[in-house]
């Protein structure tokens, strides 16, 4: 009897360590939900640069017209047109000083037909319906920096100028890009002529317009230029923009 109320004893101590040990028939207890918890990884958003820097071929086009509001009227009017040639709408300036004048950057998928386009005589009778005045000018742009983020102001300027040498320009003006923004400036694209990188194209920022125009007259400027082999005075326009696409 004794014998048998030992094994009994025995069977029932095994039975217990066995569901003590797979944590009570499958009951996860406070502290192992704890540690999963503890050990989940945190979701974390990607950061999206805003900078592009794969080359883009651009045309620019700057002119005069009679009324902004009928020109706009007539451009919109053709962008079928544009759409033919592998061209298409990106921004839209109108001139600070002189509101009518305009300037048209747009994205160029075949640059051969755009150079073609804009001698086409439907484009020269489209410019003539919707008010241009005088000739038009062209400049056919490879962009190869692009900077896409929101800035607080729409006010820009696009700067065309001359250089000896196109990396000694790029190298000069990347390390130059603290001391423009300290001076009211932030670019927001640079290139060059698509057939020749001597013609520097530059669209920036004016995030404080007052340190900008002291800054384009300055000493310090005019030395860093020469330092970068510029040639000649740069042409500026200064535009805000008033679409884009």
């Amino acid at each position: 009897m004794k014998q048998l109320r030992f094994s009994c004893v025995l069977v029932y101590a095994t039975v217990i360590i066995f569901l003590t040990s797979c944590g009570g028939g499958g009951k996860k207890s406070d502290a192992d939900t704890t540690a999963m918890d503890t050990s989940s990884t945190a979701e974390v958003t990607p950061v999206t640069s805003t900078v592009v820097t794969t080359p883009q071929s651009m045309l620019v086009a700057t002119h005069k017209v009679a009324n902004f509001a009928k020109w706009m009227t007539s451009y919109e009017e053709h962008d079928s047109i544009r759409l033919a040639n592998q061209i298409h709408s990106y921004v839209i300036g109108r001139g600070v000083q002189d509101s009518n004048t305009v300037m048209v950057a747009v994205k160029v998928d075949d640059m051969d037909k755009a150079k073609a386009f804009s001698k086409d005589a439907s484009l020269k009778e489209a410019m003539k319906k919707g008010g241009v005045m005088g000739t038009p000018t062209f400049n056919f742009v490879t962009m190869v920096f692009q900077d896409t983020a929101q800035v607080s102001t729409d006010i820009r300027a696009s700067v065309m100028f001359t250089v000896k040498d196109w990396d000694t320009w790029q190298k000069a003006f990347e390390e130059g890009k603290q001391s423009r923004m300290e001076n009211g400036l932030a670019t927001r694209a640079y290139g060059h002529d698509v057939d020749d990188n001597h013609k520097v194209f530059v669209v920036v920022a004016l995030t404080d317009t007052a340190k900008a125009q002291a800054y384009w007259k300055s000493d310090m400027l005019k030395t860093k230029m020469k330092d970068a082999g510029v040639e000649g005075e740069p042409k500026r326009f200064v535009f805000r923009v008033v679409k884009r696409y």
